[in-house]
């Protein structure tokens, strides 16, 4: 996982710490003082669990982490879980006497579902006697969950160590992409720059393309070496004028497209096997025989004085 990705997240869980701490502490306040009569405390986490709108389940633990309460819902009190053993599920090993933790995300048992669980320690005249837990499904609760923005920078990510094991003992064969290069890549560029495709893979193996279009940006659409080969193909989509808002300019497509053909012919060994554009991130995705991947933003793409092109 990437930084980034791993900062995204820690945001939206310090979001829901924050909104945890303060109801969590006065419901463990309250009760302590009833911690031996399951009855009362079964009827404080009723009424309890109402300031928690978004809490699946809330229920009381002893120090071991067998239960001492039904689980309270947002409709009823199911007492089935009483006495449950909870020793052994994730967020008891994360567990901490001196403060509220947040667990990490896990999968339930019941639901199967993506969960994350939050246990406040409970204390009386200073003794610690337990912890306060509570359930959240992740699809139900409130986090704004902004959307991720993919970093612009080179990455790599290696593939089949299968595969990379055998590339010496392999080498490219020519495929009708290959042969009729000349012809796809400028199919390619017009649909890009003329007809609205927004993003698009050329397999150069396979000798096929995936391009998704901007009015229709939910589905992929396959093109095989007939339609590629075909300047026809362009009238099958409408006229669009290039997005104002992509990062990639227009006149950059051409150049992407010709190094891709570079990295496809320059060695028999180690070749680009498929190469996308995505004019709105801005990035270059490429795969090679080797399985290894690379998305680099264009702009280094194109310069040549990277450490892809170093390393390549």
């Amino acid at each position: 996982m990437t930084r980034s990705l791993k900062e995204s997240i820690e945001r939206q869980r310090a979001s829901l710490y924050n909104m945890l701490v303060d109801p969590l502490s006065r419901i463990a306040a309250r009760a302590a003082n009833r911690w031996e009569d399951r009855a009362a405390l079964d009827r404080l986490l009723m009424e309890a669990i109402r300031t928690l709108p978004y809490a699946r389940f809330l229920y009381a633990l002893r120090p071991n982490g067998v239960q001492i309460s039904g689980n309270a819902t947002q409709e009823e009190l199911e007492t089935a879980d009483f006495g449950r053993d909870r020793s052994d599920r994730p967020y008891l090993r994360e567990a901490d006497p001196g403060r509220m933790v947040l667990s990490d995300a896990y999968i339930s048992l019941r639901a199967n579902r993506p969960s994350i669980t939050a246990l406040q320690p409970v204390r009386r005249d200073g003794e610690f006697i337990g912890y306060i837990g509570v359930d959240f499904d992740l699809r139900r609760l409130p986090l704004t969950r902004e959307l991720y923005d993919e970093p612009g920078r080179w990455q790599q990510l290696r593939g089949d160590p299968a595969i990379r094991g055998q590339v010496f003992h392999q080498s490219r064969v020519e495929s009708q992409m290959d042969r009729h290069i000349d012809q796809v890549l400028p199919v390619m560029e017009e649909l890009i720059t003329d007809n609205g495709i927004f993003h698009g893979k050329l397999h150069f193996s396979s000798s096929r393309a995936t391009i998704w279009q901007i009015d229709d940006p939910y589905r992929y659409r396959l093109l095989n070496i007939d339609a590629l080969t075909d300047p026809d193909i362009v009238l099958a989509y409408p006229e669009r004028p290039y997005p104002t808002s992509a990062m990639v300019p227009a006149d950059a497509i051409r150049p992407i497209l010709d190094t891709f053909r570079h990295l496809r012919f320059a060695d028999d060994t180690i070749y680009l096997r498929a190469g996308s554009i995505n004019i709105f991130n801005g990035l270059v995705g490429l795969n090679f025989s080797c399985d290894g991947s690379h998305y680099i933003p264009f702009e280094q793409f194109l310069a040549r004085d990277s450490e892809f092109w170093e390393g390549m």
